[in-house]
């Protein structure tokens, strides 16, 4: 009987044994699929779980499962617990992979940086080439230096900002009220259930503004239809405040999660649903965190797409008119073996951006780059303490033109991963110039577009805000010339000598009223022979009038336009109209004006004139709106016929174009010693009659 219990409990044994084994197995497939998708917090649970499950004496299982949750943890940020996993991964006798090299990473990322070298040198004994572990080697040296150094940057954490989870990416939004926005996994986030990347709740867009007196207002979820059941983050807007660029996350249960690029367009208060961005053809690579050029002319975004120099590479798209076009990678010297993230471009040009690929105080480090435009070669430099630390820092948005802004890390979470914002700002003495583009009754102009060139080579397009205004950095001691132009508007330039010398801020502003061209000018004073085109000879002066115009105005081209009333028949008066507007252009041509600003149109009775406010405060028998037709015309007495038939006899000009000579075949703004010279009045033109003696704005 005692033979036959021992026999029984053996065997259950084993069967308990074989039952765990089993179940180890397969929550360790469970964790590969999870891994797989890029779902880490749920591949590291399926790990411990087979983990817990494997027999103690199996030590190399045990050791290949650490490493395995390693892994995991390292990938979404938990230093803490990955150091504990690779620890355990080389107690147990896993050293013939990358675990020294990792737990030199992991002791750094957590300011340890004599632990860090003593892994990294253990490492390089049996891999005595390899540049990881060299780079990270030096980091340590270098960190501690860098940390004892510090700098003239200021950092503060923003508490208002930050929940109790993660809070990061902050976005600086474009307009006349300061508005930050940042992703955040609080627990107030749309949807539900819990990422199987990070273990939390998923990302959403908050966004939190300042009030009257400048102190911000709580944060809160963004208006309209932008966040959703899947992470949304990383978020960036264009110069005009209107369109949100942003990386979307979604879940599939067969598929990796590849990031992705969404946008959404803003009316009023509230974000619209998003719409993909497609960059390229390839779906089994990832592109996130974009950043448009303040010139609209860019869209910097990450992938790690083949062609790089790494994993997660820094490319740019150029924007068009008609989409997007091909990509490019910024290259070697930008791009490392490592993962460069998160750009952001000034308005300067300058860019930003956090990588892991050149050693630096920890994590991610935050650099600056500066692209040379004549050799297309970029220089970059790494940010001191205290905006770099041992731990991930990311994720920088700048106010306005200012050196002063937000970005995330997650230097003081103790290792868990959760990303905090921080303020930063560095002192400045910066010199900008302030401009308001409006109609010249009043009304802002957001769509204009303001040219800014400088005799230092500055040579950029400058987005215009909601309320008319934009914002940029100028040099002291440079000469620049501002053109605003915007459709159906004439353009308005402006020159400005950066001359200002003190040593605190500054601001240049600068007024740019643009006339409408939808109003036609009437020319006064041209007169022709009754019935024919022949110019008489009192029209002369309202002739050079108009060639003096033209030319202190050389950016414009018109279309030379004559009327006649409806006594004769239609094909005489069309004919008529045109040869008086054709003898027009024939006497600028003759002085001086381009041919090819210039276009005669007769329109004979045609296009009646449409009596405005003015004509009815002058004409009582009129009323504004009122159409000088044929048979509008014969209601009246004979009087009141003449003067509306005189009306109707019109030579006016309206304005085409109001960027002739000013642009490259690119569309970039000349220098002004290659644009057509305005003409500058003569000393005896000074007592000339006033502009509307020849010039009629209706």
């Amino acid at each position: 009987m005692v033979r036959l219990s021992h026999i029984v409990f053996l065997a259950l044994a084993l069967l308990l044994m074989l039952s765990a084994c089993a179940t180890s197995e397969k929550s360790e497939r469970r964790g590969d699929a999870a891994l797989a998708l890029g779902e880490y917090a749920e591949a590291a649970g399926q790990y411990r779980r087979a983990y817990n499950l494997t027999a103690v004496k199996d030590k190399p299982r045990r050791a290949l499962l650490q490493y395995k949750m390693a892994e995991c943890f390292r990938a979404y940020g938990y230093t803490a617990r990955a150091l504990g996993a690779y620890r355990s991964a080389e107690h147990f006798g896993l050293t013939d992979t990358l675990t020294l090299l990792r737990q030199g990473d992991m002791f750094r990322y957590q300011g340890d940086y004599k632990s860090a070298a003593r892994a990294y040198e253990q490492y390089l004994e049996t891999h005595p080439n390899d540049e990881a572990a060299q780079r990270g080697l030096a980091a340590c040296d270098e960190a501690a230096r860098l940390k004892a150094e510090g700098s003239a940057w200021t950092v503060k954490q923003e508490a208002l900002f930050n929940g109790t989870r993660a809070d990061y990416s902050p976005a600086w939004l474009p307009g006349d009220v300061p508005q930050l926005y940042f992703s955040t996994t609080r627990r107030q986030v749309t949807g539900d259930d819990l990422s199987g990347v990070t273990g939390d709740m998923p990302g959403d867009i908050w966004f939190a503004k300042q009030d009257e007196r400048g102190n911000w207002l709580r944060p809160q979820t963004v208006e309209g239809d932008l966040n959703t059941d899947y992470d949304e983050g990383a978020c960036a807007f264009s110069a005009d405040g209107k369109t949100m660029y942003l990386t979307m996350c979604r879940t599939d249960p067969e598929y990796p999660r590849m990031a992705e690029i969404w946008t959404s367009q803003r009316s009023d208060a509230a974000w619209g649903k998003p719409q993909f961005l497609k960059l390229t053809a390839d779906t089994l690579s990832s592109y996130a965190h974009p950043a448009p050029s303040a010139d609209g002319n860019w869209l910097y975004f990450v992938s790690d797409m083949p062609g790089g120099y790494g994993g997660y590479d820094i490319w740019r798209v150029p924007l068009t008119g008609h989409g997007v076009g091909a990509v490019e990678n910024l290259g070697p010297d930008i791009n490392t073996a490592g993962n460069e993230m998160f750009p952001t471009v000034r308005p300067n040009g300058e860019l930003y951006f956090s990588t892991d690929g050149r050693g630096g105080m920890g994590g991610l480090d935050l650099y600056c780059a500066y692209e040379d435009t004549l050799t297309q070669h970029w220089s970059v430099e790494h940010l001191p303490a205290p905006m770099n630390s041992q731990g991930d820092d990311f994720g920088m948005t700048f106010e306005g033109t200012h050196k002063r802004g937000f970005f995330s890390s997650n230097r003081s979470t103790g290792g868990r991963g959760w990303d905090k914002i921080y303020s930063f700002s560095y002192p400045e003495m910066l010199h900008t110039v302030k401009g308001w583009v409006y109609e010249r009754d009043g009304y802002e102009l957001p769509e204009a577009q303001v040219y800014m060139v400088g005799d230092d080579g500055t040579n950029e397009k400058l987005g215009v805000l909601s309320d008319g205004s934009f914002e940029h950095e100028v040099t002291p001691g440079v000469n620049y010339v501002f053109l605003a132009v915007c459709k159906d508007y004439l353009s308005v330039q402006n020159e400005l000598r950066a001359d200002h010398t003190t040593t605190e801020e500054y601001q240049y502003v600068l007024q740019f009223p643009l006339p409408s061209m939808n109003i036609p000018v009437l020319v006064r004073g041209i007169f022709y022979e009754f019935g024919k085109a022949d110019l008489l000879p009192e029209s002369i002066d309202a002739l050079n009038r108009l060639v003096g115009t033209l030319k202190e105005n050389p950016h414009i081209t018109i279309e030379l336009a004559a009327h006649t009333d409806y006594v004769s028949s239609d094909t005489f008066n069309l004919g008529l109209s045109w040869r008086r507007a054709q003898r027009v252009v024939d006497y600028l041509i003759a002085h001086d004006v381009d041919s090819a600003r210039l276009v005669a149109c007769g329109y004979g009775e045609a296009q009646p004139k449409v009596v405005t406010k003015k004509l009815a405060e002058t004409y009582t028998f009129l009323h504004e709106g009122d159409t000088l037709t044929e048979a509008y015309i014969l209601q009246l007495d004979s009087a009141q016929q003449a003067i509306c038939n005189a009306l109707n006899r019109r030579t006016e000009f309206r304005v085409l174009t109001t960027t002739y000579g000013l642009l490259d075949q690119h569309g970039n703004l000349l220098p002004p010693s290659q644009q057509p010279a305005a003409a500058t009045r003569r000393e005896d033109e000074a007592d000339r009659p006033d502009d509307e003696e020849y010039f009629y704005l209706e």
